[in-house]
């Protein structure tokens, strides 16, 4: 069962402003992203390309809001580009978020993707890993994951609609291939939708090993548009291919809900629905969310 006092709800600032894509929301600053996400009754937020770069002034920022930051993704090369460049980086932003006091890294694998390149179709453009990458990935993650507990850290790895590891058996091959003490998982409602997979059999199967979570709702007219136009990643999230719990048509949502109470979880529950601002007001979709998650998990 769900324990209340174990769990923080949080949000997302590509919510407001997205890194895949600068010019969407590119003229929200971090003060009005941090500040509404505060207002909207959010205890943390993740890091963004707009937070400041010194901790101190971080948490200057975070401190004066009363909001915690409680993961920032890392982009790993494992597949295409030497491992110790990685690994280099990794340590950084490992010693930055250690340093705001976070405790789950969420990496996800980018040597071979498309979902940032609005030239190339989200579904028949998509990379499928070689045995070799496959084994890459995983062998990095597992030194990943010992660099992490040097911290007393974790890193979750973040499936993502447009790389290597999307569906359902990619996911699960990876985890097969991986130190489950060292490399957990990061549960994405969205993108495991979009993929084709059901979040639940991704919950049934690692619940376990879940240590980091974002949810959100797809629109389901726009996933067919994606599919039938074959259109960008970036191109869907204009469109709106993600928005918050509580109003998308294609996650069930109040069933993931369910199953997470079943799920003895510990952690944070994040949401990020990236739109389009001029589209979707971040703030009152915010607010929805907020109102969804404490009418569903009491949280």
């Amino acid at each position: 069962m769900i324990k209340v006092e174990k769990v923080n709800i949080g949000c997302a600032p590509i919510n407001w402003s997205n890194d895949d894509a600068p010019d969407i929301g590119g003229h929200l600053t971090f003060e009005q992203c941090i500040s509404e996400i505060a207002l909207a009754g959010y205890s943390g937020c993740e890091l963004g390309s707009k937070f400041p770069k010194e901790t101190s002034d971080l948490k200057k920022a975070l401190n004066l809001r009363n909001l915690a930051l409680c993961n920032g993704w890392f982009s790993a090369f494992f597949t295409t580009g030497p491992k110790e460049k990685t690994i280099e980086g990794f340590i950084k932003h490992r010693d930055f978020l250690h340093e705001m006091g976070a405790k789950v890294i969420g990496v996800g694998e980018v040597g071979s993707t498309v979902h940032g390149d609005e030239h190339v179709p989200l579904f028949s453009g998509r990379p499928y890993l070689t045995e070799e990458q496959f084994t890459a990935l995983a062998n990095g993650l597992n030194e990943l994951g010992r660099l992490a507990k040097e911290k007393e850290m974790k890193i979750a790895f973040h499936y993502h609609i447009g790389t290597g590891i999307e569906n359902f058996s990619e996911i699960k091959k990876l985890m097969e291939l991986t130190d489950s003490e060292l490399v957990h998982l990061l549960f994405d409602t969205g993108h495991a939708a979009v993929a084709g997979t059901d979040p639940l059999d991704i919950l049934q199967l690692y619940g376990e090993r879940i240590s980091h979570i974002h949810i959100k709702d797809v629109r389901s007219e726009v996933l067919n548009d994606t599919k039938q136009n074959d259109r960008s990643f970036i191109d869907a999230v204009r469109k709106g291919l993600f928005t918050v719990p509580g109003d998308g048509d294609v996650v069930d949502m109040k069933r993931v809900c369910n199953k997470l109470k079943d799920l003895d979880y510990k952690g944070w529950i994040v949401v990020e629905a990236e739109q389009d601002p001029e589209r979707a007001n971040p703030l009152a979709y915010a607010i929805k969310a907020r109102s969804f998650i404490k009418t569903h998990l009491g949280i």
